[in-house]
């Protein structure tokens, strides 16, 4: 575990590893939150012409527009101002912001010189926190070894070495499901998980803490996702050692599906999915944000002694939503039955939005073969009139959309940054 530093009598200051779109947009959740008086940004290298070219990459962006209209509105007037080229300073939005154009091992960047004791890892390069700090190809340990105090993953864990376990000292945690459980003692590596896992996680969790709806027998989910940067936008030749070649196509010309990690990492905010046989998938389009979980799950219900009534409806179903968003004062999760399109809710602050008007159930019987249960005592099969038990069952198809870029994701990062750097203090 590496050593932790102790800043005293300095400014808040928020470093942030990557300029991509997860690193951008968390610059600009933080020039707008204003928790940080202080921001450093790791590049890793130069760009463009110079820092104007950086500084042009921070106000623009195809998706949200120009930052200054995105935060503030349309008679925003530009805000971002270069103070020293050489050394890298800005001054955007009236935040000092300085840009570090050299390292790219996190070992190597500067934090501590910046003061900077918590770090947002935006990579998606450094993701596996069994890897030590000084290892050659960079680890994301390495942000404690040059000075932070915390770091956070923007991406899901993935431990290479598949005999290894999940350090003690790291932690998968998504602001409003188990954020709480952060403890500054004994937690240094955190993971946002994803942006899908956190979507995901707001659906489920409601349906779990409800004695009506509690009763998961199975569950899986597709996400019909927007593209994101690892994909080709015209076919192109995969890496050696690839093996998902779907995303070495055009993102321009076809639907294309994918993996998905978020059944795991749900099990990890959310540990009682482990009981609940879940699978996940995703399916990739041409749209750049906003996407939308299709959750599928089988329920056991109970029904009237002639089946003709089942306990469990989608009236039901879309109550427990609309109650968990009405008693949420910070609506993570906002209940909406309105005719929803993607373009609607692109930056919404919200980590889900149920699409209630479209949610429905179906209900139904299933025959179990008790021959076929597993440790059923041998004197019971002969007590029964018949080996076979019919169960009553709902199954529901639940919709949530997310923005996987800004207005689920980043926002949901951005809340969670804030709470662990407040337990710090």
């Amino acid at each position: 575990m590496a050593k932790v530093q102790v800043f005293e009598n300095k400014k808040p200051t928020l470093g942030i590893n990557g300029l991509g779109r997860i690193g951008k947009l968390t610059l600009w959740h933080h020039l707008a939150r204003k928790h940080f008086q202080e921001i450093v940004v790791n590049t890793g290298r130069e760009a463009g012409t110079g820092l104007s070219t950086i500084a042009q990459r921070i106000e623009t962006d195809s998706t949200y527009g120009p930052v200054h209209r995105f935060l503030y509105g349309i008679k925003a007037q530009r805000f971002i101002e270069i103070i020293d080229e050489k050394a890298g300073k800005m001054l955007i939005d009236g935040i000092p912001v300085t840009i570090l154009r050299e390292a790219r091992n996190p070992a190597e960047i500067q934090w501590r010189d910046h003061g900077v004791d918590m770090v947002v890892e935006c990579t998606s390069q450094f993701r596996d926190p069994t890897i030590p700090p000084d290892d050659k190809k960079g680890s994301i340990r390495g942000h404690l070894a040059a000075g932070a105090r915390v770091v956070i993953n923007s991406s899901p864990f993935k431990i290479k070495d598949k005999a290894l376990r999940t350090p003690e000292d790291a932690v998968t945690l998504i602001y409003g499901i188990n954020h709480t459980v952060y403890d500054k003692k004994n937690h240094q590596v955190l993971s946002a998980a994803s942006c899908t896992t956190t979507g995901l996680a707001h659906m489920v969790k409601p349906l779990l803490e409800n004695e009506e709806t509690n009763k998961i027998l199975t569950a899986s989910m597709s996400t019909v996702h927007a593209v994101t940067n690892s994909q080709a936008v015209l076919d192109s030749m995969p890496k050696a050692g690839e093996k998902d070649l779907r995303k070495n196509r055009s993102i321009l010309n076809n639907i294309i599906l994918t993996s998905t990690n978020a059944a795991a990492a749900l099990a990890e905010v959310i540990p009682e999915v482990r009981n609940i046989g879940f699978m996940a998938d995703s399916i990739r389009v041409a749209t750049n944000t906003e996407s939308l979980i299709v959750l599928n799950v089988t329920f056991q219900s109970k029904s009237t002694p002639n089946g003709m009534a089942f306990e469990l409806d989608t009236k039901i179903i879309n109550r427990i939503y609309q109650e968990v968003s009405e008693r949420d004062p910070e609506k993570l999760l906002v209940f909406s039955m309105e005719q929803n399109v993607s373009s609607d809710l692109i930056g919404l602050n919200a980590a889900v939005v149920i699409e209630g008007q479209f949610n429905h159930t179906r209900t139904s019987f299933i025959d179990i073969d008790c021959g076929c249960i597993p440790g059923l005592p041998p004197q019971v099969l002969p007590s029964l009139e018949t080996n076979t038990l019919r169960v009553p069952v709902v199954h529901a198809k639940i919709f949530g959309w997310y923005d996987n870029e800004y207005g689920s994701y980043v926002n949901r990062l951005g809340d969670l940054t804030v709470h662990v750097h407040k337990q710090l203090t």
